[in-house]
Order: structure tokens, then sequence, then C-alpha cells
């Protein structure tokens, strides 16, 4: 398959204040917050945060009542306690070397939250068709135990508002190379929300989990939740053809199926070959082909009612703000188109403050071509082997042919 395009201006929130940089680790950390810097100023560049339909939204501090929301009283009892100087709970995942403590580590992660309910709420109040949080997508965070660099699950906190708010059901789409845990761990039972999550395998990558088999419980009425959460386990080395033909097998199938209001994704950008925490192949070409993807599938399935957050990406000079400036241009209706050259300001602040050469242009030169599902199986393919394995296991279960429909 080819390419799509979209454009359609509409009206759309951003989350953007300079106190988001404050959800810092460590100096040595790879989820360095100068990443969400270089982002919001390639934005301003390409002069994405004026225009006249985008609003931006800069966010407080969530109250408790919202962090409950997703997570436990004692989870977050235990964050506030470590975050203020106390012992740091193992139990709830704190203190790890992928997640240390540090002082603004509550308030940090609860602004954050912040601005993703506030994504949803400008949704529910029409104020809004689209909403970006590239500082969000803390997709680690379970509903009582930090992991993987994230401490209160934002994204969650933004489908659950959505829910309350008056939508029957809402698809979170996390396309990140590592799993979306936390917010499955989060929805599992509930069947109102579909999580699909499509990461670099378990056996080879953090957290070790997102396997075929997983695919929703029960929840407290006795409901079933089972074919709400999807997984694909992609294998290493896999590149833009494949992960586009994977999504393309599986994603927009089980979207209509499942009918929902609304759709939250997670575009970790950390799939890309340059970044150095996974061994996936990706190119800028793809991700934004892949948002282009997304946000077609949101005005076809939701409504056309969409919030997407950041996530992973430790490539944080030349990967990650080209990736989610496209993200942030896509979903305000104006694609950067591919070759466009990088700003020249933009790229002399990088070389001044970070010591780092820039990217010339907002893509990578990628050759964009995938293999439609419907050209046949080959199970000889590794990739074509995991798309099998999920569509066995969803399917059947929404009346889809297993095979090749």
């Amino acid at each position: 398959m080819t390419p799509t395009s979209f454009r359609a201006a509409v009206p759309t929130a951003v989350v953007w204040d300079p106190a988001l940089l404050e959800y810092r680790f460590h100096a040595t950390h790879p989820m360095d917050p100068v990443r969400l810097d270089l982002t919001q100023r390639l934005c301003r560049e390409f002069g994405i945060l004026d225009d006249p339909l985008v609003r931006m939204i800069s966010p407080g501090i969530a109250e408790d009542e919202t962090l409950l929301s997703v997570h436990d009283a004692g989870y977050v009892d235990a964050v506030k306690t470590a975050a203020s100087g106390g012992q740091a709970s193992a139990v709830h995942g704190l203190g790890t070397e992928d997640t240390p403590v540090f002082p603004e580590m509550h308030l940090g992660a609860a602004r954050i939250a912040q601005g993703s309910l506030e994504c949803a709420e400008a949704i529910l109040a029409g104020e809004a068709v689209h909403a970006v949080n590239f500082a969000g997508g803390l997709h680690h965070a379970a509903r009582a135990r930090a992991g993987g660099f994230c401490v209160y699950n934002d994204a969650a906190v933004a489908t659950q508002r959505l829910l309350d708010g008056g939508l029957s059901k809402v698809v979170y789409l996390d396309v990140d190379a590592h799993h979306g845990d936390g917010t499955q761990d989060i929805f599992y039972d509930d069947p109102r929300v579909m999580t699909i999550s499509l990461h670099q395998t378990g056996v080879s990558l953090y957290p070790g989990t997102g396997f075929p088999a997983e695919i929703g419980g029960r929840a407290p009425d006795g409901t079933s939740a089972e074919g709400t959460v999807v997984n694909v386990a992609l294998p290493p080395q896999t590149g833009d053809a494949g992960w586009l033909r994977a999504f393309h097998a599986v994603v927009p199938a089980l979207v209509r199926a499942f009918e929902p209001d609304a759709m939250v994704s997670q575009h970790g950008c950390d799939t890309h070959e340059e970044d150095p925490l996974t061994d996936l192949r990706l190119s800028i070409d793809g991700q934004r082909q892949l948002a282009l993807d997304i946000a077609q599938l949101a005005e076809e399935a939701c409504g056309d009612r969409w919030i997407a957050t950041g996530g992973g990406g430790y490539s944080v000079h030349r990967v990650v703000p080209r990736s989610w400036t496209h993200l942030t241009a896509i979903a305000a209706g104006d694609p950067i188109p591919l070759r466009t050259l990088v700003p020249e300001p933009w790229r002399e602040h990088v070389r001044r403050t970070c010591g780092v050469e820039a990217p010339e242009r907002m893509n990578d030169d990628a050759e964009l071509w995938w293999r439609s599902w419907e050209l046949g199986y080959d199970p000889s393919d590794a990739v074509d082997r995991a798309v099998m394995q999920t569509r066995r296991e969803l399917f059947p279960l929404y009346g889809l042919d297993p095979w090749f429909d």
C-alpha cells in the first residue's frame, strides 16, 4: 500500500507550559525533558501553536480525585511520601533505576495528568475536536505501581474522564516500542475501553508483557471484557513496512467493530531506528504516516474525537522533536509535507544549547510502501506470524474472518 494523506483543519487543544519540564528524574536519565522543550520550539517555528484554531492549555496540578479515578489511594500516598523525602515504596515500583524518586515527582506527574485531563474536558465541552499532550503518554504507570519512567498514567486519566463525561466506549491505541502495560492493567476488566498496543515483543524488551493471549478480563458485575485488549507483539528489527502492515491488518477492523465514541492514542517515537533503548527500525516518515492513519481512523470511526499523547522517545534531539511536531501538525489539520526543511533558527538553537547537529529535513527520506494484508499471509515472515496470532485471538470474537478478511 502507498501512504495516505489527511488534511482537515479543526479546533485543536495543545498542552504546553514550561513547568512540564520539571518532570525530570536526574541529569543522566534517558527521559530528558529537553525533548519537550525542543518539540514546542519546533512547533512554534512552524507556526502550529499560533494557528487561530489551536487553543493552548497550561495545566495546573491534578487534584487527588483526578488521580484516584485510575490509581489506588495507597499508591498516590506512596508517591507523595517518597517525593517529600520519605521512604520509597518498592512495592509500588518507586526508587528503582528506571523510576527513581525526585522532589518534584508527584507535582510533575500530576501536572502531566492534568494536561491530559484538560484535553478530555475540551473534547467533552466541544471546545476542541482534537487535543495533543506530547508531554503525556506515561503508559507504564499501573493502578498501584510505577514503572518504566512513568508515575501517573495521564492517558488513562483522559480515557476515564471521557467515560465519566458521558461517552459509552473509548479506544486507547498505543504505538510505542514498549507495551502499554499500565493502561492495559487499569482497564483490563472494563468492557467500555479497548486497549490496543503495537510494540516490540516482550520476549526481547521491557516490560515483558503484551502477548496476543492477553485479551481482557471480567468487570465486577460479571460483564465480560474479553476482546477489549489487543496486543500485536512484533519482532526486533521491524521497520516501516512491517509496522504499517501490522497496523492496517489488525487495528482498523477491530476499532470499527468496537464502535467507540473517542480515541486516545499514545505516540511513543522510540520505534525509530536511532532510538538507543529499542531494536526497531522505523523512520520519521513511517511515524508521520502512522499519525496520519490514526487521525483518519479517528475521523471515520470515533466521530473525529481524538486525544494524542507523547510517550517514549530517547533520541531527544534528532528524533523526538520532529516526530511530535508532525503529530501536532496532523492533529491541528495541517500536516507538514515530507522533505520540508527544518527551520534554521531551531537548528541553531539545538547546536548552541545542546551541542548537537540537528537534521536538515523533517523526514528521513525513507521509501514508504507496505504489503496490504489482502495480498496474503506469509508464514515465513515473523511480522506476519505476529499479526496472525493476534487476529486468531481477537477477530472471531467480533465475527471477523481470522484469516484474510
